[in-house]
């Protein structure tokens, strides 16, 4: 299929040549590995969400699957991500989770017509310390919204803005559970000392017993190994924790039927604002897990097919009861590290993941809210990029700005505000840069010749736009205009806007009035190619526009 150029060519189609079964033994064992990872994690975002369990699951494996099924990256796991939970949070608070539903829908047209408009490398203009700012919002705003069930606070449902979160947090802190809370800690210790417990032995090493041992361990997934020992922990000891049956009811037992939310347009304009913001986030979150995954394995995704595929798993999850889905990091890391080479790994994932629904779904409703809610803690710890904060220091004032005024904003108002206001800033912090390298010159001599008396000559630097255009004004003050000709010399101007040639015509007028006249020298393709365009050229008369400096003395 090709529209507008595009080619629809997965990363699967090409991953099969010359497969074999060395390589599909490593897919399944990857997929084996990602699936059981995926399950606790896809459970915590639902729920951190303010979603059943359920819709986290279901994402997992529909969007899971088809974005390993339809993807431009070879090993990325689509899902549920961390990332998106503020957004889905607020959205389901404000328009209701039905809703939230057609705003996925909307989503994910817009992010398939990203991918066929070839938008795909768009995405990688926006700033990194916007980037850094909101994924580092985004962190504290998990880690924040979990401490309820991390604490077993008697809350009946967390608020979505961040003064009022603090404010019910503080009010009811006194009544934490001591039990929930040791169940709480120690999963979150376990899960942080858990890879640095049981590193691999060294290559060398003589295989004994425990080195045996240590590798074995070191495969269990800590998260896994946490919601094995706190559902044992519950269900042994009678621990009294608020678990998934409990708030739940448990998981259903079965793979999730079709259904079509309802639409109208009005509903749909009221949407389009989130429905934006999933995909704008959705975008950058699987562009950027697909880079660190080319990094990984010394590959190189298409963009445009990732975002296609991304689209039409969030098109199609909504039915099926199921939340946004994106790139993740987490998963497609593990899945890296389990082995993985092809997307068939992803399917693996996928599939391992509806088996575990149909065959132990009755078990998850003994699993605590406060081991996931340590789990997500964790999530949130490696998902934030804390180094750069303490590195703030040796950048500059502009960076510094950036950073943290998406962070805060993140954090105080929300992600579309925050990213709005740092693009926007980002934008004034580039065009006050490129202003400021913008220079004009005066020059006394041409080819060691003095100028003739009423001539002045000016030298020009880098790009005459809106944001430099202001640098011309005081060369035709009426105290400067020269009695016979201003010289421009202008090869080492790169580029010229609309309103700087607004600049030029008026200094060209300006010059006539006084019985004087403007001469440009050493005119570049792109200042000279908008000149010719918009007319300028024939006004300004072309014995006034020279290629060499040299010959401008004749001419006067």
């Amino acid at each position: 299929m090709k529209y507008l150029h595009f080619s629809f060519r997965p990363r699967l189609v090409d991953s099969l040549q010359g497969y074999d079964r060395n390589r599909f033994f490593h897919d399944v064992m990857a997929g084996l590995t990602v699936g059981i990872v995926a399950l606790p994690l896809a459970m915590a975002f639902a729920i951190a969400s303010g979603a059943k369990p359920e819709a986290g699951i279901y994402a997992a494996i529909i969007g899971g699957f088809l974005g390993s099924l339809l993807g431009g990256s070879k090993v990325q796991i689509g899902g549920p991500a961390g990332a998106f939970i503020v957004v889905i949070y607020a959205i389901i608070e404000q328009y209701g989770l039905a809703n939230l539903f057609i705003a996925t829908t909307m989503a994910g047209v817009l992010l398939g017509l990203m991918g066929l408009l070839r938008l795909g490398s768009v995405i990688r203009y926006i700033p990194v310390p916007i980037v850094i700012g909101f994924t580092n919002g985004i962190a504290v705003l998990i880690a924040l919204s979990q401490l309820k069930d991390f604490f077993g606070l008697d809350i009946a449902r967390i608020p979505g803005e961040f003064f009022a979160q603090l404010k019910i947090l503080r009010a009811q802190a006194h009544t934490a559970s001591p039990v929930t809370m040791i169940v709480s800690i120690a999963s979150l210790a376990l899960l942080f000392l858990w890879p640095k417990a049981y590193l691999a032995p060294e290559a060398d090493a003589a295989p004994t017993l425990a080195t045996r041992i240590r590798r074995v361990l070191k495969a269990i997934p800590g998260p896994v190994l946490v919601l094995i020992l706190a559902t044992g922990a519950v269900k042994l000891l009678e621990l009294p924790l608020e678990t998934i049956g409990s708030r739940f009811g448990g998981i259903p037992e079965n793979l999730p039927a079709f259904h079509l939310p309802a639409f109208s347009w009005d509903l749909a304009r009221q949407l389009f604002a989130p429905a934006l913001t999933l995909a704008l986030l959705g975008a950058v979150e699987s562009l950027l897990c697909a880079r660190v995954a080319d990094n990984l394995t010394q590959d190189r995704h298409d963009p445009n097919q990732e975002l296609l595929a991304q689209g039409i798993a969030n098109f199609l999850v909504p039915f099926f009861g199921a939340l946004p889905v994106t790139g993740t990091m987490a998963r497609t890391t593990t899945n890296v590290r389990a082995g993985a080479t092809s997307p068939v790994a992803g399917i693996v994932h996928a599939l391992t993941l509806a088996a575990i629904v149909l065959i132990a779904a009755p078990l998850a409703k003994d699993i605590p809210l406060a081991a996931l809610a340590a789990i997500l803690m964790h999530a949130a710890f490696n998902m934030g990029e804390w180094r750069e904060f303490r590195n703030l220091r040796h950048f500059s004032n502009n960076f510094r700005i950036l950073v943290l005024s998406t962070f805060f904003l993140t954090v105080m108002v929300d992600l579309t505000t925050a990213v709005e206001v740092g693009l926007v800033l980002a934008c004034l912090f580039f065009i006050y840069r490129i202003s400021s390298l913008t220079e004009i010159r005066p020059l006394n001599t041409i080819h060691g010749q003095p100028l003739p008396a009423g001539v002045h000559a000016y030298a020009l630097y880098g790009s005459l736009f809106f944001g430099a255009v202001g640098k011309l004004d005081g060369l035709i003050e009426p105290q400067c205009v020269p009695e016979r000709a201003m010289i421009l010399e202008m090869h080492k101007l790169i580029s010229l806007d609309s309103t700087g040639l607004d600049g030029l015509e008026t200094m060209h007028k300006t010059l006539r009035r006084a019985g004087s006249r403007l001469i440009l020298c050493g005119l570049n393709p792109q200042p000279r190619s908008l000149m010719e365009r918009s007319g300028f050229m024939d006004r300004l008369g072309r014995d006034n526009c020279v290629d060499e400096l040299a010959t401008v003395l004749a001419k006067i």
